[in-house]
This record gives structure tokens, C-alpha cells and sequence, in this order.
């Protein structure tokens, strides 16, 4: 499942996203590759001590507190702390990849990549180049989603950033481990809270379909999830 998350950042937020990232002091962006070759990543990135990364990551971990489609779709148990990247005119690119299963905390935590999320802080009209390309039985989905948008998709999608050409790409990067870990329980459980939520705007908040509807999704909560 991808899910188009819109404006997880407001235009204010987004202003100082933006800010704080022309301050970052950027470092070439395999340090985080692992054991993937070196010609499939070229990139810049933040590095997670930058004094700009603090700021950052905490402005990002609230927008996402707040968005309730977030929590309904991931329905996180652990995130990996948001890291950040920028694509230069000029090539800059990450091929085809899946990424890790497990990454590793500061803390030594480890997070299972049950989905990984991309929000832009480029939007599509400032850079040529650098569509988020990712692969599903066969077929190629091309994601260019405007600046505060975010993509929330399965870990396990074979994906790309296509090669920059012009402008600058910026974006945020993470990982969720969810509570629920398969992809089709997380589906069924997201479907019916969609449902619940659109219920609750045409019915009384005590209507007896409402209360055994939601019963039944924290029943199965309760049975597929880990806290």
C-alpha cells in the first residue's frame, strides 16, 4: 500500500525546514549505503549530529504527531530517526534498491523497515530530474508530490531517485516499524478506520454501528498488533 500524505508540513513549517536546511553543513550521502555498492548512491546528506538535525527531526516527529491518517495507515511502534538528503543538478541519483530490514539506532535499538517514508522539501517545479521511481508486480509508479507531501510506502518495493539534472531536490527520509507487521492485516485495519472515520461524520457518536464497527477494528488490533 502507498499512501499520498498532503501537507504533513505547513507552508510556516516547510519556511523553516527550508532554512535550517541551507545552514546544514552536508557530507556524502553513502554513509548511510551500508554494504550497497558505491556507485548506486550519489547524494548529499545531513549528518544526524549537524546542529541543523535536532530542529529538524523534531519539527518533522510533531507534523507527524498530529496526522491522524499517519497513525491510521503506519500505525507505528518504533521510527527511525528522520534523516535528510539533497539531490545537485548534475547526476545525482540512487538506483534501484530495497532497503534494509533493520536499522540501527544511536541507542543500539533496532527498527524493522515495515514501511519507509519520503516528504519532500523540494517541490516538483524546482528541480528537473529526481522522480521517486518505485517498482510493483512489474510496473513503475513516478512520484513528484509537492513540498510538505510525504509518500508512505511497503519497505520491501524495489525503488530509485532518478538521476537530478537541474535545481536541488530536498527531502526528508525515515523508516516505521508498525505494530501491526503485515502489510495485508495494516491494509485491512487502515480500510476500516477509514470507514469509522467517514461514519462518524454522518452519525451520532453513540449510533450502535459506530461502537460495534470500532470494537471489532481494536479487536483485531488487539489480536494482529505489538506494542
Amino acid at each position: 500500500m502507498m499512501l499520498h500524505l498532503k501537507q504533513v508540513l505547513d507552508a510556516s513549517e516547510l519556511a523553516q525546514a527550508r532554512q535550517w536546511l541551507a545552514q546544514g553543513d552536508w557530507v556524502d550521502g553513502r554513509v548511510t549505503s551500508g554494504n550497497q555498492p558505491a556507485w548506486l548512491k550519489r547524494n548529499r546528506q545531513l549528518p544526524e549530529q549537524s546542529p541543523a538535525a535536532a530542529p529538524l527531526q523534531a519539527l518533522v516527529r510533531a507534523a507527524l504527531q498530529r496526522n491522524q491518517l499517519f497513525f491510521s495507515a503506519a500505525l507505528p511502534r518504533r521510527m527511525v530517526t528522520p534523516l535528510f538528503n539533497r539531490y545537485d543538478a548534475g547526476g545525482d541519483h540512487l538506483g534501484d534498491h530495497v532497503d534494509v530490514a533493520m536499522r540501527y539506532q544511536p541507542d543500539g535499538t533496532r527498527v524493522r523497515t515495515d514501511l519507509s517514508c519520503t516528504l519532500f522539501l523540494s517541490g516538483p517545479d524546482e528541480y528537473e530530474g529526481g522522480d521517486l521511481v518505485l517498482l510493483e508486480h512489474g510496473d513503475e509508479r513516478r512520484v513528484r508530490l509537492p513540498a510538505g507531501d510525504m509518500l508512505l510506502y511497503p519497505g520491501s518495493h524495489v525503488h530509485r531517485v532518478e538521476p537530478v539534472h537541474a535545481g536541488v531536490r530536498l527531502a526528508s527520509f525515515f523508516w516505521i516499524e508498525s505494530m501491526v507487521r503485515s502489510l495485508e492485516q495494516r491494509r485491512i485495519l487502515f480500510d476500516m478506520d477509514c470507514q469509522l472515520m467517514s461514519l462518524r461524520g454522518r452519525l451520532a457518536a453513540d449510533d450502535a454501528a459506530i461502537t460495534g464497527l470500532t470494537g471489532t477494528y481494536h479487536n483485531l488490533l488487539r489480536m494482529w498488533g505489538d506494542s
